[in-house]
């Protein structure tokens, strides 16, 4: 394999017969020039992405520090979760970490408004995330707020699918947000502080937007659901606003027997 290209000290594109690939490996590109031929030994990742011109123009632009923090981040990632990670994920994680780091170093803090939520939704990526905060402060000396380790979570979320969407993710957490900030304003009282129920009912109305996603509901009896009316009148009442607010500002609407689920939740949040 001959270099085509150098990235940096640690990232070249080489030509592997007739295929063009970018090579990946600490020192791979360091005192090389364009024909040379690479060391083997050196390589640690060999891949061809479809967004190859992408990433060969971002490694161009970042401090190379910064692209193989990115990389330990991924493959500590890959190993914790058992899955490889969607190859596009090298070019969103990388550009937000750099992003991230400079504009920590100006003393720009942005916080995450879904935090609370992806705790509880995306806990192994959370982890995954506050591993990530604690490399960066390492490699970097800086401090960083737990708040970007929600957004690292949110991206190896969505990069654990192949075909992954990190905007329908974050448009899946804010309605989430939305439902359970109208469940806490209707109530009067902080659903983030109960824990257990908070997670119970979190995870009801997450798989309760997939199941309507997927055209896929729950079934319950029209008795059972005017029973539920008649003995949790301010808990479906509570739902019911869910129920609009929904339908008002995201377009979704949820058939009243998953009402009666939500009901359910609800009234055990009350008696917690």
């Amino acid at each position: 394999m001959r270099i085509t290209k150098i990235l940096n000290n640690n990232a070249v594109v080489v030509l592997d017969g007739d295929e063009e690939k970018i090579a990946i490996g600490a020192g791979v590109g360091y005192e090389k020039k364009k024909k040379d031929i690479v060391n083997k030994a050196k390589i640690e990742k060999l891949f061809v992405s479809k967004e190859s011109e992408k990433l060969q123009q971002l490694l161009l632009r970042i401090p190379e520090e910064h692209f193989m923090i990115a990389e330990e981040i991924i493959a500590y990632a890959e190993e914790k979760l058992g899955t490889q990670l969607n190859d596009h994920i090298r070019i969103a994680l990388t550009d937000h970490i750099s992003f991230a780091i400079d504009r920590e170093k100006q003393g720009i803090h942005v916080k995450n408004k879904l935090l609370p939520e992806i705790k509880v939704l995306y806990k192994k990526e959370f982890e995954i995330g506050l591993w990530a905060v604690q490399l960066i402060e390492e490699k970097c000396d800086m401090k960083i707020a737990i708040d970007e380790a929600a957004f690292i979570a949110l991206h190896v979320h969505a990069m654990k699918i192949q075909d992954g969407d990190l905007h329908e993710v974050v448009r899946q957490t804010s309605v989430l947000k939305d439902m359970v900030q109208t469940i806490s304003d209707t109530l009067g009282i902080k659903v983030e502080s109960m824990d257990i129920a908070y997670e119970r009912l979190i995870h009801h109305l997450r798989f309760a937007i997939i199941r309507l996603k997927e055209n896929e509901q729950h079934t319950m009896d029209e008795e059972m659901i005017q029973m539920i009316k008649r003995k949790f009148p301010i808990a479906f009442d509570c739902s019911s606003k869910v129920a609009q607010k929904l339908s008002s500002q995201h377009g979704i609407h949820l058939p009243e027997d998953e009402l009666g689920y939500i009901t359910l939740h609800i009234e055990r949040l009350r008696n917690m």
